[in-house]
């Protein structure tokens, strides 16, 4: 059973999600990389986060070694990777940090469930479209505004292939100082990557270069100076 080891944070991933490609990327400490920089270079002592999308642990766990295993708040839609995302933040002293099971979508989502495609590879998981064939199982649905209110984040991260799409109709609150997400163009048309940013400025948080790098694109609240 696979274990790895990126920049302090120890990891385990079971033999049946070990697929070569992910397995390459561990061993060559290129796992989340961009996202894990952004967090180092943005999360500080005390920040709330809430991560979209939890992988194996990684990001979350390089958060909860800034600020506390007590400020992360990790969402996964994906079922095979919740105990996953467990055992590696406890396996890192972090037992203290939350971890969901939901896909997260926008207000105007309705019911309380959606479908989500688990896929062969568990990175590359996604809520399904409509007319999806293959391991499509239903998850909590879990809508942005409620989990920002609730939780009352200063950081978000996410990666969560695509679905960042129906996030951001609606200006989002104060709270929220730091914002960095891996953006997936393949995946809406470029107007979608507009709305995206207009949302961000409407919401007084503007694009931040020190902590975007290739498709992860971040955001700081304009009067944060740092």
């Amino acid at each position: 059973m696979p274990d790895f080891e990126l920049n302090g944070v120890a990891l385990h991933l079971p033999e049946a999600l070990a697929a070569p490609k992910i397995v390459r990327k561990l061993e060559a400490g290129q796992y989340e990389g961009f996202e894990a920089r952004a967090a180092r270079i943005r999360v500080r002592k005390g920040f709330r986060v809430l991560e979209l999308g939890g992988g194996m642990g990684y990001v979350g766990s390089v958060c909860a070694a800034i600020t506390g295993g007590a400020n992360v708040v990790t969402v996964e839609a994906n079922p095979d990777m919740i105990p996953v995302i467990r055992a590696n933040f406890d396996r890192n002293g972090h037992r203290d940090a939350t971890v969901i099971h939901g896909a997260v979508t926008g207000d105007g989502a309705e019911g309380e469930t959606l479908e989500f495609r688990r896929g062969k590879a568990f990175w590359g998981a996604s809520i399904a479209e409509e007319g999806a064939e293959g391991d499509i199982v239903s998850v909590p649905l879990l809508r942005i505004s409620a989990l920002l209110a609730e939780h009352k984040p200063n950081v978000v991260i996410m990666d969560i292939e695509g679905a960042e799409e129906h996030l951001f109709d609606a200006p989002w609150p104060g709270h929220v100082r730091f914002v960095m997400m891996e953006i997936h163009p393949a995946r809406y048309p470029a107007r979608v990557i507009k709305r995206i940013f207009d949302c961000m400025s409407a919401s007084n948080l503007v694009y931040d270069p020190r902590a975007s790098s290739g498709g992860v694109v971040s955001f700081k609240r304009i009067k944060d100076d740092a």
